[in-house]
Order: structure tokens, then C-alpha cells, then sequence
């Protein structure tokens, strides 16, 4: 899949933190930390990974079968998307970087600090799992990508439920509102490359030892997508991490604790990078 032009807010200035959001999301996920960062004396920058937010997918010439979409559509790959973030800081002449994923973004976050290793000054990973797909999760990616291009992004919206923690779905309607219109608003081809991209993806279990620069990793205490044993997994690999768990968090624990996430960043990068 060919790399559209980069869409991408850079707000502040200082230390670069580079912001990978999640699936099937957008840059608009981080909205609070780059405010919030951006005044503490950080340059914070957040990409649309490709076919997501407004980086619309591209796909291969189309053919004549009934089923022509299902199968033009190729996978975006993490070390494709990878290689677009280090394309966008070599535009904005940027050397070195934080890299901060959340799930998918942690992906891709592995894959740029395996391909890239100089250009990460430190690591943030956000509800991360380091293991590869076995073929339940590769054949269920696909049937969500055969879903979604077939009938839209109404799937994921079905699916929002299980990111979130019980007191964010009861007590905070705006965040809700906030990941649902992200995912409705989710182009459905991009959506379907990335599912492929994420099903081909490496095992990264055994990068983590080598993984030496400083590392926080974030995870939510009531996560229905990624187990505890998920993040204590490369907390005990990563020599160099610190692992903090939020209260009353999902897997999208930046947007559902805000002010617990941002402190828990900032103590981070204060203490450990400079």
C-alpha cells in the first residue's frame, strides 16, 4: 500500500514525543496529552497512521469479480507503518524521539525501535502485547476485515463496550461519544489493511530484551482486550521499564484517565529523559 502525504499535528516545543494511536482510531486520541505536554515544555507530534484518521487508504487496481474488494485490498503493514514514522521525522527534521503507542501503536512502536534503534530517545507502550498472532486471532482479523468492507464500521463500533472500563461507560458519556465517532468516522478499507497488517505481524518477544533505552509501560487495570500477564510480560523482559497500572482504565486508559496517564507520562519523561 502506498504512503499518502503525512497528516500529522505538531504542537510545542522542546523534547519530540512521537504519538501512535490505536485500532481503528486517529490521532485525535491524544488530544489531551498533547495539550497537556505540549505546556509542560514537550513537541508533541501525532501522525494518522496510514488508511487511518484522514492518511485514507490506497488500494490495487480492482478487477471485475463480484468479490474484487475483499481481495484488493492489501495489507498495511506495522513495519510499513514504522517506516512512515520515521519518513514524517526525517520531514520535520527530527533525529530523535519518545515514541508513545497505545496497542496498535505499540506495534508499530516495536517495529520502529527494531528497524530504528538510534532515533528512540525513550518508550511509552499503552495496553501492549508483545506476542505474535496465532491463527485464531489471524482468522478472526480477517473475517473483521471481510465484515467491515462488506457491511462498514458499525462492527467496531458494536466492539466499543469492551475498550472501555465500566465507570468510563457509566459516568463519562463524552469520552464514549468521543471513541465511537472516531470509529465511525474510521475509512472501512483502511480499517480492513490495517487487520491484515496486524495479522502478519512479528512476534516481538524476543526484541525486548535488547531494548535498552528507557521504558514506561501503561496499563489499565480493567482492560478487556489485553491481560495483566500481557504487560508484566515486558515489564520483566525490558530492563529498563517501570510499569504503572491505572484505576478505573480500559485499554484506552489515555482517554478514560486523562490526568492520571498525563502525570504518570510526565513523571516519567522528567525523571528519565532529558
Amino acid at each position: 500500500m502506498a504512503q499518502l502525504d503525512n497528516v500529522f499535528d505538531d504542537v510545542g516545543t522542546g523534547l519530540p514525543i512521537i504519538f501512535l494511536h490505536g485500532f481503528p482510531f486517529n490521532r485525535s486520541m491524544w488530544r489531551e496529552q498533547i495539550a497537556f505536554l505540549s505546556a509542560n515544555g514537550y513537541r508533541c507530534i501525532a501522525p494518522d497512521l496510514r488508511g487511518l484518521g484522514e492518511n485514507v487508504a490506497q488500494t490495487s487496481v480492482c478487477d471485475d469479480r463480484p468479490d474484487h474488494r475483499l481481495k484488493s485490498v492489501p495489507p498495511a503493514g506495522m513495519d510499513d507503518m514504522a517506516r512512515d514514522v520515521a519518513g514524517l521525522m526525517d520531514k520535520l527534521q527530527i533525529e530523535r524521539a519518545v515514541v508513545c503507542g497505545l496497542s496498535m501503536g505499540c506495534y508499530v512502536a516495536f517495529d520502529f525501535i527494531h528497524l530504528f534503534p538510534a532515533r528512540v530517545s525513550a518508550l511509552v507502550l499503552c495496553g501492549a502485547r508483545a506476542q505474535g498472532p496465532d491463527d485464531a486471532e489471524k482468522k478472526s482479523r480477517e473475517a473483521q476485515a471481510q465484515r467491515v468492507l462488506a457491511e462498514g464500521m458499525d462492527l467496531a463500533v458494536e466492539s466499543i463496550s469492551n475498550l472501555l472500563a465500566a465507570n468510563t461507560v457509566n459516568e463519562k458519556a463524552g469520552v464514549v461519544e468521543n471513541v465511537r465517532q472516531m470509529a465511525l468516522h474510521t475509512d472501512p478499507i483502511g480499517a480492513a489493511a490495517a487487520q491484515r497488517g496486524m495479522a502478519i505481524r512479528r512476534d516481538y518477544s524476543a526484541d525486548l530484551e535488547n531494548i535498552s533505552v528507557p521504558t514506561l509501560i501503561i496499563a489499565g487495570r480493567e482492560d478487556g482486550v489485553r491481560k495483566p500477564e500481557d504487560a508484566g510480560f515486558i515489564h520483566t523482559r525490558i530492563k529498563s521499564s517501570r510499569l504503572e497500572v491505572l484505576a478505573d482504565a480500559g485499554h484506552l486508559m489515555n482517554m478514560e484517565q486523562a490526568e492520571a496517564f498525563n502525570q504518570a507520562m510526565l513523571d516519567f519523561l522528567t525523571r528519565n529523559v532529558s
